[in-house]
């Protein structure tokens, strides 16, 4: 489905570039349903399939906006007959790949092959990411535990590089594999391709901090990888609280950015592609990602 018209003013503005991080109005919700009707990129029988923005949540908190509470609204603009429900999103940071049902059998079908892919060794899913360093391997596999921690207020999820079995078996920790592989490197930046084996809250995001390569506009764990003398090194998440991420002066300025427009720059964490029982279903990165790609002079990869 096309985004012509208002729709498609609608993605121009919502996708303007890094330069425009620290300038940006959020979206209302009548805008906001505009974005996702002209962002659907795949309707068939009971499913439905849409590109979201970075920063929607799909789960939201009553009153907040979010896809949910949007999704009776989009139904009835874009016609269809049944009620919607997720059956796969990436989390609210990232942008990418929304896999919508109006039917539960598809649901449950969907998320058993889901299942049984990743029981088979494949990987169903597939992340884009830009980063901050390149991983010393060019491809490679990310293993660690992974549990929730309270630290004051904030519940963050923290790496057990050895979990015990004990742990392990009453569930507070779970083994955790992603798959990555480098699509380019340029300037201490890169493009990666992730597959994430293992579904754990935010896992992408920690697994890349003990690459020591944090997602670009991870204001949440890039904290954890510090610098002396320009060589990265891991930080305890119990000392490392969060905050804007931090950038040195020339990647800002390739960036086109000021230190105070970093803290609205978006997470680059892109939801590209689901294996699908009928085939492979794909999302191009939203426009603010392609701006980056072009200021780092990383490539476009816009097929997985």
């Amino acid at each position: 489905m096309a985004g012509g018209g208002t729709a498609g003013r609608l993605l121009a503005r919502a996708g303007q570039g890094a330069r425009a991080a620290g300038r940006r109005r959020p979206l209302g919700a009548e805008e906001t349903l505009g974005l996702l009707e002209a962002s659907v990129v795949h309707q068939e029988g009971a499913l439905l399939a849409l590109n979201k923005p970075p920063g929607l949540p799909v789960l939201g908190q009553p009153g907040e906006l979010s896809l949910t509470a949007l999704l009776p609204a989009l139904r009835r603009r874009l016609g269809l007959p049944a009620e919607l429900h997720v059956v796969k999103a990436p989390a609210s940071e990232c942008s990418g790949l929304v896999l919508l049902s109006g039917c539960h059998r598809a649901t449950e079908q969907l998320q058993r092959s889901f299942s049984d892919a990743r029981q088979r060794g494949r990987y169903p899913v597939t992340y884009r990411a830009v980063t901050v360093g390149v991983p010393a391997e060019a491809e490679g596999e990310i293993r660690t535990g992974l549990r929730w921690q309270q630290q004051g207020d904030t519940a963050m999820v923290v790496p057990v590089l050895t979990p015990g079995r004990y742990s392990l078996a009453r569930k507070e920790v779970k083994n955790t594999l992603t798959r990555y592989r480098v699509l380019g490197a340029a300037g201490g930046c890169a493009l990666l391709q992730l597959q994430p084996k293992t579904a754990f809250p935010e896992q992408l995001p920690v697994h890349l901090t003990l690459l020591l390569c944090p997602v670009l506009g991870d204001h949440r764990h890039s904290s954890r990888v510090g610098r002396v003398l320009g060589v990265p090194f891991l930080l305890p998440p119990e000392s490392t609280p969060t905050r804007t991420q931090v950038l040195d002066e020339e990647l800002l300025g390739r960036l086109g950015l000021s230190p105070q427009q970093l803290q609205r720059l978006p997470l680059h964490l892109h939801l590209q592609q689901l294996e699908l029982p009928q085939g492979p279903l794909c999302a191009p990165p939203p426009p603010t990602f392609l701006h980056t790609l072009q200021c780092l002079g990383l490539p476009g990869h816009a097929e997985p």
